[in-house]
């Protein structure tokens, strides 16, 4: 399989920005601190998720993300193609050269579970993975000691944030 640390990074920082974001827009450095992901390669997979419309940005003091549609509205399917993660278990990316420029026997099998991989994922929300987490008793602890920002926010157009 090829769904590499990409994907499931991206798909983790969404859970952490969904779970706090009625707080106020979430910090990257917020998100890097508490699952442990390189601030660096959080912004490169936000400048994904931003460019397909995922998430949104706030500038300025208070700034940070939110997401640009509801939750429900959101596979992980979507999530993991927005940062260009492919799933693939073929060893010849789908392309059906994988012996001899021609189809391996087993290259039906395996695009055959590449396809039940992308159902799956697309079957699954984003708000079922936040509500997971939330009946997990220490991510109710955690996020009941965060307070809400108190201070108006000023959005920016999505036009003028892009």
């Amino acid at each position: 399989m090829r769904l590499t640390t990409k994907g499931r990074f991206a798909v983790t920082a969404m859970i952490d920005l969904a779970l706090r974001q009625h707080l106020g827009p979430v910090t990257l450095a917020g998100i890097a601190e508490r699952q442990k992901i390189s601030l660096s390669y959080l912004e490169q997979l936000f400048g994904k998720l931003r460019r397909h419309h995922l998430v949104s940005s706030v500038r300025g003091p208070g700034g940070g993300y939110c997401l640009a549609r509801p939750m429900e509205q959101m596979s992980v399917a979507d999530i993991i193609r927005a940062v260009d993660e492919t799933l693939d278990a073929t060893q010849c990316g789908g392309r059906g050269d994988c012996k001899d420029d021609h189809p391996c026997m087993t290259h039906t099998l395996w695009m055959t579970l590449n396809q039940r991989m992308f159902d799956y994922l697309t079957g699954v929300h984003l708000a079922e993975l936040v509500a997971e987490q939330r009946a997990n008793a220490a991510c109710t602890e955690a996020l009941e000691k965060e307070q809400p920002l108190r201070r108006p926010i000023r959005r920016i157009p999505a036009a003028v944030a892009a």
